[in-house]
């Protein structure tokens, strides 16, 4: 039996450690000299990020929840527009549906990879859907062949929902170049975290960037005249400091994405045989693991178990978005997949930095509270 390693859910202090030396100059230089709002530290990251996405554009943004509202005011999505949603995501995913002014659809997912279907989507599509918000949950992606020819066929806009899925694949091709823009959230917790909020959005689509661009900064029009305003825009833009963080972090975003997915195989490995529920992933994709989710019943003593032996876990999330009391009148009806995982998913420490005897700790104490 392995010693009581205490774990936690993860260690955001050991990433800042890693890329403080290589920032700090950078960093303090920016502070004192007050270059806090855009500049070529921003332009420097839209760039970087672009590529590591294999898109042309990015647009940096205040938090994930504005890239998505600023995606679709800029797609024209709004009041009267039904937009496609799966009910197993954070909130913000139908939050900014209908902030844009649309009204969220929501559907079911797939009951061993909790993601949407291409299937999910034909079925749910009417005459006045007009988008599909595809979420990357976990840091896994769905069939995005299927999804991209669905929407194609009706004529809607497919939009990624990445946040949790910086460098996902499908098929070798990055998350966010698929729709006609993925949205990305840079929260702290992510696998590319900021030293607070912030977001991307990146697209192949250069009038969108645009749109998206002047939108997120009171829609003004990028000309020489900073009082000449195109849009009734809002204030959503990436700060300087925050773009010094994230190329650093992006610089090792590789590696430690490496290590995260390696963790998880081992997750898997050590878990093999057990009842615990393990989401799936298809050979086709490359899952990022921003979250390690099993499936286990009667969660809530599994994990207060775990806690008592120092294991901090989480749970994504615990409530549907359709059952979310400002979102039941949006629900269409019960959708059971959805319904049975939100009281089953339990989401495992994950990060690069842990060690693989966490890991094993982890899943000797798991195996052993949840065969009780």
């Amino acid at each position: 039996m392995l010693s009581a390693i205490e774990v936690p859910f993860t260690d955001l202090s050991a990433m800042t450690r890693e890329v403080w030396p290589d920032i700090e100059h950078t960093f303090t230089e920016a502070l004192l000299a007050a270059r806090y709002v855009g500049g070529p530290a921003v332009a420097g990251f839209e760039e970087n990020f672009a590529r590591y996405c294999d898109t042309p554009h990015a647009v940096g943004v205040a938090n994930g929840t504005d890239a998505l509202q600023l995606t679709l005011q800029a797609l024209g999505i709004g009041p009267g527009d039904e937009v496609v949603v799966p009910s197993n995501t954070f909130i913000a995913t139908a939050a900014a549906v209908v902030r844009a002014g649309a009204i969220p659809a929501f559907v079911d997912v797939d009951p061993d990879t909790l993601l949407i279907t291409p299937e999910i989507l034909a079925a749910a599509i009417t005459r006045r859907t007009s988008a599909v918000v595809v979420v990357h949950l976990y840091g896994n992606m769905p069939d995005m062949d299927g999804l991209v020819a669905v929407a194609e066929r009706h004529g809607i806009a497919l939009v990624e929902d990445a946040a949790q899925a910086h460098g996902a694949e499908w098929r070798d091709r990055r998350a966010g170049s698929f729709g006609a823009a993925g949205c990305f959230s840079f929260y702290p917790g992510k696998n590319l975290g900021a030293f607070g909020d912030a977001g991307a959005v990146v697209t192949s689509d250069a009038a969108l960037a645009g749109r998206i661009r002047s939108l997120a900064n009171h829609g003004r029009d990028g000309g020489a005249n900073h009082y000449e305003h195109t849009f009734v825009g809002t204030n959503s833009r990436l700060d300087a400091l925050q773009a010094i963080a994230l190329d650093a972090k992006l610089a090792r975003n590789e590696a430690w994405t490496d290590a995260r997915i390696s963790f998880a195989d081992r997750y898997r490995k050590e878990l093999a045989g057990s009842n615990i529920r393990l989401t799936e992933v298809d050979p086709l994709a490359r899952h990022v693991y921003h979250l390690m989710v099993v499936r286990v019943a009667d969660r809530a003593r599994i994990q207060a178990e775990l806690a008592k032996r120092g294991i901090q876990t989480g749970v994504h999330y615990p409530v549907p978005c359709h059952l979310q009391p400002p979102l039941r009148r949006y629900a269409g009806g019960p959708l059971p997949v959805c319904e049975q995982a939100a009281g089953e998913q339990l989401s495992l420490p994950l990060f690069p930095h842990m060690s693989r005897a966490q890991v094993d700790r982890v899943c000797e104490v798991l195996d052993e509270v949840s065969a009780r």
